[in-house]
Order: C-alpha cells, then sequence, then structure tokens
C-alpha cells in the first residue's frame, strides 16, 4: 500500500512558487530535503513536480525501461536556441537525436581524445600565461576566467576556432550574449507565461542574444565550407559523417543546434567543476598539498604528456569529489512511462508526472556517503571506495542513454588545467573568510569567489612574493607604507587569525614599526605560502583552533609541513602564539609547529617563541611582554634606533569644521542585513537576554549550527567621551596620513565621530605597554607613581577592572597625549560573532540571534555601567536598521547530525541556548514534514523560571508537546525546583541514567556556553564514566576522550 508523498504548505491557486528561491532553487531544493527527507512533491502553478533526494530512490527512476529523461525548466526555453541537439532534444520523439547521438559518440573515444591532448594544452597555457603576467597581487575571479578557458576549448579543440577570450580586453560577445540567454532562459522558466508577452523590452533583447550565439556558429560553419580541411574534429564529422544505421547525415540546421550544445554544455559545466574544486582544494589545505605532490612526483617541472592522465589517482579522486559536492547541473528531470511506484511500494507516481531528480542532494546522502557527507574528503573516492559504492550515488554527468556525451573531454581538459596550475602557482584565498556561496544559472557555480596565484619560487619564472607588500585586502589598500618610509628597513608582520585577536596583535607590531626603524607590510600566513622573503625579519602572530591552523594560515602550515632540506636559509624569524589552556592536549599546537618548523629548515629564530593564553588573565600582557623583547632583539640584530617621545606613525590634518558627516561603509552593501525583530526575552530586573532576527543579504546562506559575525559601533556614550577628552567636535573632519600599514581611513576626509565610532575599540583594557607610555607623558609624579602601581599589578588592578586607555586619560588628565598617539594605542574595531539561533529550514533568508546585553557596574569605579561594545550595539537596534554581517561557518563537528534519527544530549546555559535552538527548531521541522526524528535532550541552566527561562513558554514548550525535546532544566538561585540541582553540570549528573541511555542509543554531545561550564559539564562526564566502568579518575578522563571521538563538540565562550 503506497502512502502520501510529503508536501510543504501551499498557497491557493499558486502552490509552492514561493517556496522556491527564485534566485538559487538548488538552496530550496536542498532544504526541503533536509525537512521531508527522500521525497517531497510541489504544485508549481498547477504542475506537479516529485523531487527525489537519496540514492535508492535515484537508482530506481534511472531505470531507462520504466523512465525516460525529461527537458524541463530552463532548459525548455533554451530550447529557443539549441533546438533538438543532444542536450534539449524530446527524446523518441525528434529522431534526429539519434542520427546526431551515433555519428558523434566516435568524436570522444580515447583515441580521440589523445589526438586533441596537444590542443588542450596549448589552450590551458594561455591561462596560465594570463595569470603569469598579470602578477600575484591580481584579484582572479576564477569562475570568469575557467569559462573562458573551457569556451576556448570547445571551439578550438572541436572546430578548430580560436575565440582568442585570452587576448581581448573584454568579454567576447558570443560568451556574453550567451550568458545573459542562459540567465533569462532559466528566468523565463520560473515566469507566469501571462506576464511574458507584456516584457518586450526583455523579449527583444533575448531575441538578440539569440541571434548572436545562432549568427557565430554560422560563421564557423561558413569559414569551414569556404576553407575546408582534413582535421578530424567534430566540425568535420558534424558536416560530412553518415549514420552507418540510416545512412543519412545530419541535417544543416541540427549541425547548428549541436555546435550550439556543445559550446553551451561544453564549456559550461567544465568551468563549474574546475571553480568547485579550486574552491574545495583552498578551503582543504592537505588535499591542496597531497595533489601537488603527486603532480610534482608524477610530471614534476616538465611539460605534460598524454600518458600522464592515467598515473594520477589524487587527482581523479580530488575530482570525484569536487563533482560530488559542486556537480555544476544540480538537477535533471524523469518521468515514468507508466504509471508505477518506487520505494519498496511506498510513494505512487502517475504517468507522465514530471520527476526531479536532485543530483545535488543525492550526492549527500549520509546512507550511502556517511555522516561527513558535507565534508570534502578525496580519500573516499581512493582504493576501490569510489568503485564499491551503491550504483547511481554518484551522478554528475547523468546516466544511460542521454548521459554526457562529451563527459571524456572535460575529463580530460580539467586534469591538463589543474596538473599546470599546481606546476606553476601557489593559490591563496582573495578573502580568507570567504565561505561557498552559490550563482545558479542552468548550472550552479561559486559566487564571488576570488583568488590569487602565487607562481611558484622553486619553478622557473616564477615571481617574488615580496617584491611589493604582501597581498593587499582591498580595504587596507590605501593603507600601505608612504613614499617616505623608503629609507627604513622592511619588517614582514604575517598572521594567522579567524576571530581577529591574532591580526589585532599583528597591526599592532606593524603600527609601531616605524616608530622602530622599520617599514612594515602586513599580510596572512597563507600569502606567504611557498615564498618567504630574505630581505628583512619576519614577525609571526598565529594561533591554534583545537589543534588546527586558521583559516588563512591552513596552506602555509601544511606548505612549510611538507618541505625538506634547508631551502629558508636566509630568512629570518620570530614568533607569537595565541592559544587556550582549555584544549590541553593541543594548546599553542600551530605556533609551536610554525616556530619550530621554519628553525629547522634554514631560518634563523631571533627571539624565543611568545606565548598568549586566552583563558588566563594576563594574555594582553604576555603579548606586551613578548613585543618588548622583539623590538630589542631586531634593534640588536639590525642595529635600529626607537623614535623618542610619544611619536606615532600617523599624522592628522584638520579639515573645516561641520561640512557634514561622512559615511564610512568597510564592507558592500551585499553584506548590510535587515533587522526584522527586536525584543526582550527576559523579565524586567533580570540581566538582559534578547531575541534578534535579521534578513540576510541576498545570497548569503548558512548551516544550522554556524555563526552570524556582526561588525558594531561604539556606544554613543564613550565616543562622547573620546571627544571631550580632546576638544574635538562631533562633526569636525580630519585627515589621516599614516607611513606605516593601518585599519584607519587614510588620505580622505573622514567624520572624527564616525572614526571613534567604527573604527577602533574604545573600551579595551590598557596593555602594560599602554600604560608605559602614559606613565612617559605624566606631568606630575602621583599620576606615574599611579600608572607604575598599575603596571605592577596589571592582571588585578588593569585586566580585572577593565579600564581603558580613555578610563586612565580622564583619570590623569595631566597627561597630555596627542590625539595621532590615542588613535596609534587603540586596537582595531573587531567583529563579534554570535552562534545563529534559527534553522534556514524555518527561512532561510532569515537569521536569528538569542543575546546577553552587557550593562555591569564599572569595576574601575565609574559611575557609569560598563557597555558591552556589540551587545549593546545590538540592543538598540530597531526593525529596518542596517547592520553590517556575515555568516561564519562553526567547527565542523559543532552541526545537527545529518541523519535526523540521531540523538542529540544538549548542555548549555544563558544565550548558550541560541545554538542549540537552531537544532531543535530544525528537528521539529524535519518532525512535521515527516520525518524519524531522535529524541533529544536539553540540559539548560539559568536563574529561575519565569526571569531568564529563554523561550520557556513558546518554542521549548511546542517542541517538547512535539516529542522533539525532553528539557531538563537547573535553576541557580531556585535549585528546589530543579531537583535540587543548582548548576546545569548537577542536573547532567542528577540523570546520569538518562544520559547514559541516550548515549548507548547513539546520541552525539553539544556544549554551549561559558569554559568554566563547559569544563564542569565534562566533569561530570567523567565521572559517569568512572562510575559506569568502574575506572579511576584517570582512566575514566582517557577512555572519555577516546569513546566521544565524533560524538562530542563544544562551542565555549567567555
Amino acid at each position: 500500500m503506497s502512502q502520501p508523498i510529503p508536501a510543504p504548505p501551499s498557497i491557493p491557486f499558486l502552490g509552492h512558487i514561493g517556496t522556491i528561491d527564485a534566485v538559487l532553487p538548488v538552496s530550496s531544493f536542498y532544504l526541503l530535503a533536509k525537512q521531508y527527507g527522500e521525497i517531497y512533491q510541489l504544485n508549481m502553478l498547477g504542475k506537479k513536480l516529485v523531487v527525489v533526494n537519496s540514492q535508492e530512490l535515484l537508482h530506481e527512476v534511472s531505470d531507462e525501461k520504466r523512465f525516460r529523461k525529461v527537458v524541463q525548466s530552463g532548459l525548455v526555453e533554451v530550447r529557443n536556441a539549441a533546438g533538438d541537439g543532444l542536450f534539449t532534444a524530446h527524446v523518441p520523439k525528434e529522431q534526429n537525436w539519434f542520427i546526431a547521438h551515433r555519428i558523434l559518440m566516435p568524436s570522444f573515444s580515447a583515441m580521440n581524445m589523445r589526438n586533441m591532448f596537444d590542443d588542450m594544452v596549448d589552450v590551458v597555457s594561455q591561462l596560465v600565461l594570463k595569470w603569469e603576467r598579470f602578477g600575484p597581487y591580481y584579484k582572479i575571479n576564477p569562475a570568469e576566467d575557467f569559462t573562458a578557458l573551457t569556451l576556448e576549448a570547445i571551439s578550438f579543440c572541436a572546430m578548430s576556432y580560436r575565440m582568442n577570450t585570452f587576448y581581448m580586453n573584454d568579454v567576447h560577445p558570443f560568451a556574453r550574449a550567451m550568458s545573459d540567454f542562459l540567465l533569462e532562459s532559466g528566468a523565463r522558466a520560473r515566469r507566469p507565461a501571462l506576464v511574458a508577452p507584456f516584457m518586450r523590452g526583455t523579449n527583444a533583447k533575448y531575441q538578440q542574444d539569440i541571434d548572436v550565439l545562432m549568427g557565430f556558429v554560422d560563421e564557423i560553419i561558413a569559414e569551414r565550407r569556404t576553407h575546408p580541411t582534413d582535421k578530424k574534429d567534430i566540425l568535420n564529422t558534424m558536416l560530412h559523417a553518415k549514420d552507418k544505421e540510416t545512412g543519412l547525415g545530419m541535417t544543416e540546421d541540427n549541425i547548428r543546434r549541436n555546435l550550439l550544445t556543445f559550446l553551451i554544455a561544453g564549456h559550461e559545466t567544465t568551468s563549474g567543476m574546475l571553480t568547485f574544486t579550486m574552491y574545495y582544494l583552498l578551503k582543504n589545505p592537505e588535499a591542496m598539498r597531497k595533489l601537488r605532490e603527486e603532480v610534482d612526483t608524477v610530471v614534476g617541472s616538465r611539460p605534460m604528456t598524454v600518458d600522464d592522465v592515467n598515473k594520477l589517482p589524487y587527482m581523479i579522486a580530488v575530482m570525484r569529489e569536487s563533482l560530488r559536492l559542486g556537480p555544476p547541473a544540480s538537477a535533471r528531470g524523469a518521468s515514468p512511462y507508466e504509471d508505477t511506484v518506487i520505494g519498496g511500494g511506498k510513494y505512487a507516481l502517475e504517468k507522465d508526472v514530471t520527476i526531479v531528480c536532485s543530483v545535488y542532494n543525492v550526492h549527500r546522502d549520509t546512507k550511502v556517503w556517511g555522516e561527513d557527507a558535507e565534508e570534502f574528503k578525496p580519500e573516499r573516492m581512493l582504493d576501490g571506495k569510489f568503485e564499491a559504492m551503491p550504483p547511481d550515488s554518484w551522478q554528475p554527468f547523468g546516466y544511460g542513454m542521454r548521459a554526457c556525451i562529451g563527459r571524456p573531454f572535460a575529463w580530460q581538459e580539467a586534469q591538463i588545467t589543474l596538473v599546470y596550475l599546481m606546476q606553476r602557482f601557489t593559490f591563496v584565498l582573495a578573502d580568507a573568510s570567504y565561505d561557498l556561496r552559490l550563482k545558479q544559472t542552468l548550472t550552479i557555480k561559486p559566487h564571488e569567489f576570488y583568488i590569487h596565484a602565487l607562481p611558484r619560487a622553486d619553478r622557473k619564472g616564477a615571481l617574488p612574493l615580496f617584491s611589493t607588500p604582501a597581498v593587499p585586502r582591498a580595504a587596507d589598500a590605501a593603507a600601505q607604507p608612504a613614499p617616505d618610509a623608503a629609507s627604513l628597513k622592511p619588517l614582514y608582520v604575517l598572521y594567522g587569525s579567524n576571530t581577529g585577536t591574532s591580526e589585532a596583535f599583528a597591526q599592532r607590531i606593524a603600527s609601531a614599526a616605524a616608530s622602530h626603524g622599520f617599514r612594515a607590510s602586513i599580510a596572512t600566513l597563507d600569502s606567504a605560502a611557498g615564498h618567504l622573503p630574505t630581505d628583512g625579519p619576519l614577525a609571526v602572530v598565529t594561533a591554534s583552533y583545537e589543534g588546527q591552523p586558521a583559516d588563512n594560515a591552513a596552506h602555509f602550515v601544511a606548505w612549510l609541513s611538507a618541505l625538506d632540506g634547508e631551502p629558508l636559509a636566509g630568512a629570518a624569524h620570530a614568533v607569537f602564539g595565541c592559544g587556550n589552556h582549555d584544549w590541553a592536549l593541543t594548546y599553542q599546537r600551530v605556533p609551536t609547529l610554525v616556530d619550530d618548523a621554519l628553525a629547522a629548515r634554514g631560518a634563523k629564530r631571533i627571539l624565543a617563541r611568545g606565548e598568549g593564553d586566552a583563558g588566563a588573565g594576563d594574555f594582553f600582557e604576555a603579548f606586551d611582554r613578548w613585543e618588548a623583547r622583539l623590538w630589542e632583539a631586531l634593534s640588536k640584530e639590525y642595529g635600529t634606533t626607537k623614535s623618542d617621545g610619544a611619536e606615532s606613525g600617523i599624522k592628522i590634518e584638520t579639515g573645516d569644521v561641520g561640512t557634514g558627516r561622512a559615511s564610512i561603509l568597510r564592507q558592500p552593501d551585499a553584506a548590510l542585513g535587515t533587522v526584522v525583530e527586536n525584543r526582550v526575552l527576559t523579565a524586567p530586573g533580570a540581566p538582559v537576554k534578547r531575541h534578534i532576527e535579521f534578513t540576510l543579504p541576498e545570497g548569503m546562506v548558512y548551516r544550522t549550527g554556524d555563526y552570524l559575525a556582526i561588525l558594531p559601533v561604539n556606544p554613543e556614550r564613550d565616543v562622547h567621551r573620546a571627544l571631550a577628552h580632546f576638544g574635538l567636535l562631533p562633526d569636525q573632519e580630519i585627515t589621516i596620513r599614516s607611513v606605516g600599514p593601518t585599519t584607519l581611513p587614510t588620505d580622505r576626509l573622514v567624520n572624527v565621530s564616525s572614526l571613534l565610532s567604527g573604527y577602533v575599540e574604545l573600551s579595551q583594557p590598557a596593555t602594560t605597554r599602554d600604560l608605559r607610555v602614559l606613565g612617559d607623558l605624566a606631568k606630575d609624579g602621583a599620576s606615574k607613581a599611579a600608572l607604575a602601581d598599575l603596571a605592577s599589578a596589571y592582571s588585578e588592578k588593569v585586566l580585572a577592572q577593565r579600564l581603558s586607555v580613555l578610563d586612565l586619560l580622564e583619570a590623569h588628565p595631566s597627561i597630555s597625549l596627542p590625539f595621532p598617539s590615542f588613535l596609534q594605542l587603540l586596537p582595531s574595531m573587531r567583529v563579534r560573532q554570535y552562534s545563529i539561533a534559527s534553522s534556514p529550514l524555518a527561512d532561510a533568508a532569515r537569521a536569528a540571534l538569542a543575546i546577553s546585553v552587557l550593562e555591569a557596574p564599572a569595576m574601575s569605579g565609574r559611575r557609569e555601567p560598563f557597555l558591552g561594545v556589540a551587545s549593546t550595539y545590538l540592543a538598540r537596534l530597531r526593525p529596518n536598521d542596517r547592520v553590517q554581517l556575515a555568516v561564519r561557518p562553526s567547527a565542523a563537528a559543532f552541526h545537527p547530525p545529518a541523519d535526523p534519527a540521531t540523538p542529540m544530549i544538549m548542555v548549555c546555559a544563558g544565550s548558550g541556548l541560541a545554538p542549540m535552538r537552531g537544532f531543535l527548531q530544525e528537528r521539529a521541522l524535519q518532525k512535521k514534514g515527516g520525518r524519524e526524528v531522535g529524541k533529544s535532550v536539553l540540559f539548560f541552566g539559568c536563574r529561575r523560571p519565569g526571569e531568564d527561562y529563554l523561550y520557556e513558554d513558546s518554542d521549548l514548550k511546542e517542541w517538547a508537546e512535539l516529542g522533539v525535546v525532553d528539557v531538563r532544566p537547573a535553576f541557580s538561585r531556585e535549585s528546589e525546583k530543579s531537583l535540587g540541582c543548582k548548576y546545569v553540570q548537577d542536573r547532567v549528573w542528577h540523570d546520569r541514567a538518562d544520559v547514559v541511555s541516550a548515549w548507548e542509543a547513539g546520541a552525539k554531545i553539544f556544549i554551549c556556553g561559558s569554559s568554566k561550564m563547559a569544563a564542569g559539564v565534562k566533569e561530570k562526564l567523567v565521572l559517569v564514566v568512572q562510575d559506569q566502568a568502574k575506572l579511576d579518575h584517570d582512566a575514566a578522563t582517557k577512555k572519555f576522550e577516546q569513546i566521544t571521538v565524533g560524538r562530542f563538540a563544544t562551542d565555549v565562550f567567555e
């Protein structure tokens, strides 16, 4: 007996037309699959679509005896140009397809691919020359350049026609017309038919594009007829070959349609594959290292030969895995010949119903690809694993009779491209924080993805990295050293940073460099992979994140780890490491590795590695001490001297007063979100927690468990304090000139209020260096003595009391600190990351936060309270306010299990509930969609019910009644109402029998909250192991570490 196919809620008459994102349909199909599972149905303006998302169902609908391919959606519109070409023909109705298919199949034989090899190398060499010619600082759009490459390859190799796309200043007219044609074809497919006749201008442009495409094809055919050749290319095959079965050749019109088909399909999908491959390699440095190592071993520095193609197994694995996660053709259409059932008789399908085979979702089916299906792991394609996969698990090229005829062409072209790129370049992301965003036309590609190609130093003709300052971010381009600094000695400041702390420390070194006799350049560690300078020292500041390098240091670490011998002789370095002792097993792992590897490979260590523990009270003080030693060591090594006084590398020119306010945005409009809701979650008198929702910028996507990074501004009160202290007017405008790199806006008028609001941290505790500078400038003995006393007990009297530079200036008016020096002392404004408290299944265009608003008594003795910068900013936002924000991925382990049937044990306190709310919202929607959902236990710590028991009577109540979660609160102020359990770890111990039961059922454990809470919970869990296994504490701790691998994730904040 069949069962109903699930469907989302619909709108009368319109059906689900509003459910599918018109700009990025693949995202909607993905989220619906997460909610409804292996199959669901949609009503699109009266037309029924059935979407299949699992390998099991795809395998069934790939049975060509029961199902046929159907041309649907945008492909129907592509027929306006491609007609009955191989890709868009209606089969079996259009017999030209069979004739063309039989004639053209031999053109893609292994022998013909070998014959095309040299032509492919010719085209790839043009791309390589372009990237070498433009140099390492040119920001490359790989999607555009790979599109040019593949279009040139298909036209030259298949038709012996050079488009010369790499020698044009502008896009080739054919390429522009094709891009516009494909975009409009997709739009027409989504547009109601009644609307189309009224869009006269759009229709005229569409026809104009078709005319350009067909005119280009006609030109190629006419050129060949006028100047015939004996070359056995695909064009000659089309013009002269006969079908052995019928004796017929291809008609003139069918030749035109298939030439255009090859130009469209032959470039669009291959360029997408190459772009996805470049993205996944850059986000997975170990895979990039292995691929480069294989190319270096097999091919070396010699030209590639056709025999090399079959000697690169890891490259094949990389390509297969890239196509798994990023299949350019994300879906295809099918239809049953007769009424039938699939899924073991569960789902009934009517004759001729349209089936959308979501290859994108099937390639993420956890039943065949595992719980890590979202992760890029080429190893899953090696050593016979790929061949052992169930049939139709991997289907990026279609299947059966209608499978992609040009697969061998695309495969060889991609291999040649990757070999030559790996031979010649080291690649880095232009924006190290970039995470995949998709753009969809008829295919999908990475959107707004940019890279730098750095010629390899160990290859002939490669360019040195530091011939100019390191690869700059666009926002910092105007902040490089000025010409008058040319006489200073070069200093290269490199950092690896995810949260901004290491970058801020690096910026402090760079900012202070001029006063110590150095001209600083600042860049990410990744930008130096393969190229370390020897004309000046390296100052490296980098962090460990649970033992892993920062996103913008991963390639450098992989490169450095793979070096042999002493290729870095002549370089000199000093390293400062940031870490957190809460991760004791991996504390300082990356900084130690970098420091030791640099020295082992020939670089001179000019200063012992410094350590900063973010979980300790002297974190900033530790950096201050190391920085002071750094300048001493550099002065001794290079003979430089320090400038006297409070001189900074910044000069300020005052402009007219009151000439208007400058609006300075440090991120493009695309990163502006809009507030739609901001409400208080707690009772009056309780520490405030708020629920805030944003509409995300178009194209910005997130996974449940990710972060939302917010770029805040300082509280108005603190900005006014700074203005008053320095006697500045709020409307005053200034121009900043800098002799070193800076994150301040330079060489243009800037409103001083905007400067103090958005570019510097006014509330950051003063450092020991700051105290020394202020002490030198103090004009009375009492202030000097007070500052010396603060420095002697820095942790207790400065850090603990959150004393800022501004606090100290107000407390000691005798200190005459110039405004430029004040700016120089302050760290630059950094983003704050908050766990997203929603699931994209609820609304992919919206993200929620659940935050604590920090407004606490000022421990410095000031009457006004201490205000948290970001939380105060967020608390005061109103609906329709615009906010600079970005999605940042959380750790790979901190996402809900891919299989919703997996139980979860969640432990949190206060606003640590945020990600757990997103997890549970996703599970609730999946259950409502008919999926089997595992039971979750939520241990939640707060003060008392009715006060700060967040979402108590709304979401948590609804989801508990739905059977998604069992909530176990711990009330610190009324523990008698939580079974005597005061803290959340106490409740975990009290309910340990349920914890053990859930664990034995396969549960994963997630913890979110303060490091102290997380440590307390972990200790209780160790005691549970100790109690269950009858072990001593040390043995229980060791066993806990072993059994929780892959099933235990934390998100800890201070």
